[in-house]
């Protein structure tokens, strides 16, 4: 189900892309100023799969890359805006708080944060305030009847890139050391790899 809204709401925003005009969303939120971003590469971009948004790090061999849901433009300065649709079915309040401080968030943050750092690295101005469109399906219809209602709320989110690099070389140097990491307690595939051990010393 999640595939398919991300599928349908990118056929909407590519119409809105074509003619260069603002979103239904964009106006309902007072974001007129907001276009589809057009480039060549876009399709590219949202191919997670095989493509991505790519950059190499530093003088390194590493790619780092990442597939995005859709990028818009602020016709008023230029900026790239970076949008990540997201698809729900729970009864909580959708606003920007509760949204951006739930535990289980913490991924959709790290992301976009992440998606901002390649749109830079890449030569791209980009604007501070990114948006997680959310779809929430009501759990409180009456019935199925052989569809679901969602409704659509933009949560923005000010991303913060600066802490990446520090901690993807900090990846590079553990996957380029010889000796052999310690586990984390809190990882199925360490604890495998631990218990295996084990058995197999016979101890």
């Amino acid at each position: 189900m999640n595939e398919t809204t991300d599928h349908l709401l990118k056929k909407e925003f590519d119409e809105c892309r074509s003619k260069q005009i603002p979103h239904r969303l964009f106006i309902e939120n007072e974001l007129e100023n907001l276009v589809p971003f057009q480039h060549q590469d876009l399709d590219r971009w949202r191919d997670s799969l095989h493509h991505g948004l790519m950059s190499r790090f530093n003088d390194t061999n590493i790619i780092l890359t990442g597939g995005v849901d859709d990028i818009w433009l602020n016709t008023d300065d230029g900026r790239l805006v970076l949008v990540d649709y997201k698809s729900q079915a729970n009864n909580k309040p959708l606003a920007p708080e509760p949204y951006l401080t739930d535990p289980y968030h913490d991924g959709y943050r790290v992301q976009m944060d992440f998606y901002a750092f390649l749109l830079q690295e890449m030569g791209f101005e980009v604007a501070k305030t990114s948006y997680f469109l959310v779809c929430n399906a009501n759990r409180n219809a009456n019935g199925f009847f052989g569809k679901m209602e969602f409704s659509e709320t933009l949560i923005p989110y000010r991303w913060e890139s600066g802490w990446i690099s520090e901690r993807v070389s900090e990846m590079i140097k553990l996957m380029n050391q010889d000796d052999l990491p310690q586990g984390n307690p809190s990882c199925v595939n360490c604890i495998s790899a631990k218990e295996r051990a084990t058995i197999e010393s016979g101890y």
